[in-house]
């Protein structure tokens, strides 16, 4: 008699094994092992995978072990359906260790998976060229090595224009030469002479680095000589600091130096002879005495030493014209003088600019360094002056102001050419000719040109030879908007839009919305493709894809994903990131693939004025769907000059063409641009320009905008900040201009207050406002003892920090003692100090966001020796009897009572400081389109990375031990330091190069904020800091969602069908 206890080990294992399989599967549906998009769909297949064994169980019992299990136990065969049962687990475990054996936790993630969670898009930049050296040796790549305003150091593919390698040094390192040393090193000057390096020429490896003595501020110059021979006799010559270096080209050794700090001694040029090892050293001695040494390279010995003095001084830089002669201006700048120093001996010879070119002025020597040859400009136009063996000038040549031109470089037979460049309607003309004799043109090409690239500012040549043994050139030019382009037989073989590496302003518009109907055609071909997709995504998977399926599979979403076009989305992906340059270029990126919509290069409308700078950007006209006839527009206001006096220039410009609609030269200055929080009929935007006089002008000049001003001409309230004088004044509306040159758009101001910051201890370093379009969900902020606070939310409020004069310069100048760092929030309408807070022993730079009543800022902690970020939160106390239910709802409140600056409503604030491990670049803070989405701080580190952190981090209500009530409200205990999670890096393992700004903006979808960030790179991303929680993946499979409903449906109709028949037979037993 076998008892049926033996069934019990069987069930034990069976209910532990259940329940660990199911935990352990769930676990793995939600971990980052699985795309999000198959989560929840794999967790519906193994409820249908239940159903489906139920099933089969079913199926076995009914079909196939109906004589093996019978009512009479010992009639029947039981051990034989527990074979079977076993031989099925036994099939199942040999699966289970196939599968297991296959998956690799650490294996690359999934194309669905990238395509979820690596949404940024970045791009790199170089900035504007300033140097430039080819190398197209007949070994290795063909490649130019440049060097950028941006202080980067790279080498570019002469085939396409990619970036092989860069280097961005730090903003105080500037790039002041570059040369090719041994035919293999990169070699770069920088920090005013003070740093020499080499770098290895096929990958950008620093080889050495030598720091050179400096002692005081001059000119750099850096001496490369053309010799490929590996020895010590042919050094490098580096002058800066007041000393003249020469460093091995091998190791970087320095061999010796001269100092020239105790003459006086301005150097102008290092010249080297070809096959010598003396070297000339030529300069001034306060502008009026000429010296030249002759210098022993190998041992730095003075040879000899010449100076003759001048009566007329000198004026400008020195052009080298052959191995003996210079040619400078004198102070007048209406002679030419060569300096002739040939055997050590210094001549002088004069000529007059009047003798060379009629109705002449002041002259000014270019750049190009030409053999025998000087480039003057005079007159507006360039001139070609030959220089004769005995120093004698003779005009040989002359071309257009708008002419750029490059060095001189050796062609054949001994002889040198040069290349210029001019503009003549919509094309450049390129011209090679031989400095000997420049009636030779070498090449003479024209080349079709955007007009939105403005004129050519540098060029650079080299040559290389033909099939036919003949000379060709290639010409890399460098445009006014910083673009580069190389030009070869006639075309344009290559551009970089450089001029996006300097962004100054940016802002978001939206896309048009999609008006146009949609054929059959289109919605037939679109439903194939979405079949085709899903079919290839279903098999992608079940692990069924080939290599060839998963290469369709991106190609497919990326075509039918839509981020390209140029219309909006229903969640407000798609938008326009309208980005404005140094050069004075406007740019529309689009967010979907980051490709260029649109540029424009400002124009100015004053002929007196070529460019206009101090350049800024602003939403002008926002239209909504209501007024969607009116295409969306920018305005860009600059100044026609330096000077914060120069009149001023607007240009209004069409978001979705990147037209200029108009430009005008408003005919006053532009302190300050202050849009208003008013808009007409068409969505214009008014805005108030302040002039150097105390007048504001009111923008559009229209009556409607005129009228709307008026009504609220008592509402308008703004402030100033004096840095310079310690000083922020108030400032409001009077009256009308009154004069002869006024009009009806000018207004008078009266000063309201002033808040003076005492010179000898306080210095402004850092002021900033709320954002003007944020949007704040809640007035109110509840506690966990069921507390209510009111946040104190004003577009009126404005953040101050000040720091000690003397701890105003570099981090660790000063002493803890020495330094403290003082913060304001201040009401900018009365100038009332809301808070005032000090940190003792503290410095900037200053770092800060304010959004809704918080604003967190960080700085340096001198006692501590580390970076601090402190948040300050800011409540209404006026409202905080506004807690009792039966008040609120009998209306007996005063929540909907409209506020006043001039009430000196009480406040109460809260403030926490936390240690932070890194230094800061930027700092900003997510925007969502209703405010709800809980906020993330996004910190530009000096690793020109962008770390999101929570916002719960930085509350000021965190303790060491929270209670259980404030855990479940999400305080987290509180820590001396904020953390640094690697995972919450919103650039992954991208870096944004020169990281200067990040900017956000709201999506229609609310979990979801844009992000782009600008430096010498650009990097886009959309951040949902509480996760997607209100709509699905862009990859989620619907196809599979409907084949398990499908499936289901199917199971539910067997199951129904199976269960009438076991139903019947029943009954006929």
């Amino acid at each position: 008699m076998l008892s049926a206890m033996w069934l019990l080990p069987y069930m034990i294992l069976g209910g532990i094994a259940e329940a660990l399989i199911s935990v352990a599967q769930n676990e793995f549906f939600y971990s980052d092992q699985l795309p999000n998009s198959l989560s929840s769909v794999a967790t519906t297949l193994s409820g249908l995978g239940m159903a489906a064994a139920s099933l089969v169980s079913s199926w076995i019992v009914t079909a196939t072990c109906r004589s093996w299990i019978t009512e009479d136990i010992d009639e029947g065969h039981l051990d034989y359906y527990y074979w079977l049962m076993a031989a099925l687990s036994l099939l199942n475990v040999v699966y289970f260790v196939w599968c297991s054996n296959s998956y690799d936790q650490n294996s690359p993630p999934s194309p669905d998976l990238l395509v979820s969670t690596c949404r940024g898009k970045h791009q790199r930049y170089i900035g504007k060229v300033k140097h430039a050296v080819f190398h197209t040796q007949k070994t290795g790549r063909k490649r130019v090595i440049v060097s950028t305003e941006q202080n980067v150091v790279a080498s570019l593919d002469l085939r396409h224009g990619e970036i092989f390698w860069r280097h961005v040094l730090g903003t105080k390192d500037a790039i002041d030469g570059v040369d090719i040393a041994l035919g293999k090193y990169v070699i770069t000057l920088s920090s005013e002479g003070s740093t020499l390096r080499a770098w290895n020429l096929p990958d950008g490896q620093m080889v050495w680095e030598t720091s050179l003595h400096s002692a005081q501020q001059s000119k750099s110059l850096l001496s490369v000589p053309i010799n490929l021979k590996v020895d010590k006799d042919y050094p490098i010559l580096v002058f800066g600091g007041g000393y003249l270096h020469a460093v091995s080209a091998v190791d970087g050794e320095l061999i010796w130096k001269k100092d020239f700090t105790a003459e006086g001694f301005e150097v102008q040029r290092v010249l080297q002879t070809p096959g010598s090892s003396i070297v000339y050293v030529l300069g001034f001695i306060k502008s009026s005495e000429a010296v030249v040494y002759q210098i022993d390279s190998k041992s730095g010995e003075v040879v000899a030493e010449k100076s003759v003095v001048f009566p007329g001084g000198f004026s400008g830089e020195i052009s080298s014209v052959s191995s003996d002669k210079v040619v400078v201006l004198d102070s007048t700048r209406s002679i030419l003088v060569t300096i002739g120093f040939l055997d050590g001996d210094i001549s002088f010879q004069q000529t007059r600019i009047s003798d060379l070119v009629e109705d002449s002025g002041k002259a000014e020597i270019l750049s190009p360094l030409l053999t025998n040859i000087l480039a003057v400009k005079v007159n507006k136009r360039t001139v070609f002056v030959r220089v004769g063996g005995e120093g004698k000038l003779e005009v040989v040549d002359s071309l257009s102001d708008e002419t750029a031109m490059s060095d001189s470089l050796p062609v054949a037979d001994e002889q040198e050419a040069f290349a210029s460049v001019h503009h003549e309607g919509s094309k450049i003309h390129l011209m090679v000719k031989l400095v000997d004799d420049l009636e030779t043109v070498l090449l003479r090409e024209s080349i079709q040109m955007d007009q939105h690239r403005g004129r050519v500012h540098k060029v650079f040549i080299n040559n290389y030879i033909k099939t036919d043994r003949s000379n060709g050139f290639r010409a890399l030019i460098v445009m006014e908007d910083h673009s580069l382009l190389l030009l070869q037989q006639g075309a344009i073989v290559w551009s970089r839009e450089e001029g996006l590496a300097s962004v100054t302003d940016v802002t978001i518009a939206e896309l048009p919305v999609e008006k146009d109907g949609v054929s059959v055609a289109k919605v037939e071909h679109t439903l194939l493709d979405w079949l085709q997709g899903h079919v290839l995504k279903l098999k992608g998977t079940l692990l069924l894809a080939s290599p060839e399926d998963v290469a369709a599979i991106q190609e497919m979403r990326m075509k039918s994903s839509g981020r390209s076009k140029l219309t909006r989305d229903h969640n407000g992906f798609r938008k326009l990131i309208i980005a404005l340059t140094r050069a004075g270029k406007l740019f529309a990126l689009h967010t979907g693939d980051g490709r260029i919509v649109w540029s424009m290069l400002l124009n100015s409308p004053n002929k007196f004025c070529e460019r206009p700078s101090g350049i800024s950007l602003y939403q002008w006209q926002v239209p909504h769907h209501h007024a969607m006839d009116e295409n969306p527009s920018v305005l860009v206001v600059g100044r026609c000059g330096s000077d914060s006096s120069a009149p001023g220039v607007l240009s209004f410009v069409d978001v979705y063409t990147g037209k200029e609609i108009s430009s005008s030269d408003i005919g006053h200055s532009v302190v300050q641009v202050m849009p208003l929080p008013y808009t007409d009929s068409t969505e214009q935007r008014l805005h108030l320009i302040a002039d150097t006089n105390g007048h504001v002008h009111l923008y559009p000049k229209t009556s409607e905008a005129l009228t709307i001003f008026q009504r609220e001409f008592q509402n308008v309230y703004w402030y100033t900040v004096e840095a310079d004088d310690g000083i922020i004044r108030g400032h409001a509306m009077k009256s009308s201009c009154s004069g002869e040159t006024a009009d009806e758009y000018c207004f008078t101001t009266r000063e309201l207050w002033t808040v003076v910051f005492p010179s000898e201890s306080e210095k402004i370093i850092s002021t900033l406002t709320r954002k003007p379009n944020e949007v704040v969900h809640t007035q109110a902020k509840v506690n966990t003892d069921q507390d209510l606070l009111y946040k104190y939310v004003s577009r009126n409020l404005l953040f101050v920090a000040t720091v000690s004069p003397k701890g105003a310069g570099e981090i660790g100048s000063v002493t803890p003692e020495e330094s403290a760092l003082v913060v304001y929030l201040i009401d900018t309408i009365t100038g009332r100090i809301l808070h005032r807070l000090s940190h003792q022993g503290c410095q900037g730079p200053v770092h800060a966001v304010f959004s809704e009543n918080w604003v967190v800022y960080h700085y340096f902690n001198l006692r501590a020796h580390k970076y601090e970020v402190t948040v300050v939160e800011i409540y209404d106390q006026s409202r905080a009897e506004n807690k009792n239910v039966w008040k609120l709802v009998l209306g007996k409140h005063n929540l909907t009572a409209p506020i006043s600056s001039y009430s000196r409503t009480e406040v109460l604030t809260k403030s926490q400081s936390y240690f932070f491990a890194q230094s800061v670049k930027s700092i900003a803070v997510t925007s969502t389109a209703k405010g709800i989405t809980s906020k993330q701080l996004l910190i530009g580190t000096i690793g020109d990375q962008i770390l999101a952190l929570d916002k719960r981090f930085v509350d000021p209500r965190r303790t060491l031990n929270p209670s259980q009530a404030e855990k479940e409200e999400g305080i987290i205990p509180l820590t001396d330091s904020l953390p640094i999670i690697p995972q919450a890096y919103v650039t992954h393992s991208l870096k944004v190069e020169g990281l200067r700004g990040i900017i956000t903006a709201p999506a229609k979808l609310e979990s979801t904020t844009h992000v782009f960030a600008y430096g010498v790179d650009l990097f886009y991303t959309r951040l949902a800091p509480s996760k997607t929680y209100d709509s699905l993946t862009d990859d989620f499979s619907y196809a599979l969602l409907l084949i398990t409903i499908v499936a289901l449906v199917a199971a539910i109709y067997i199951t129904w069908v199976l269960s009438e028949k076991k139903e019947l037979s029943e009954k006929w037993r």
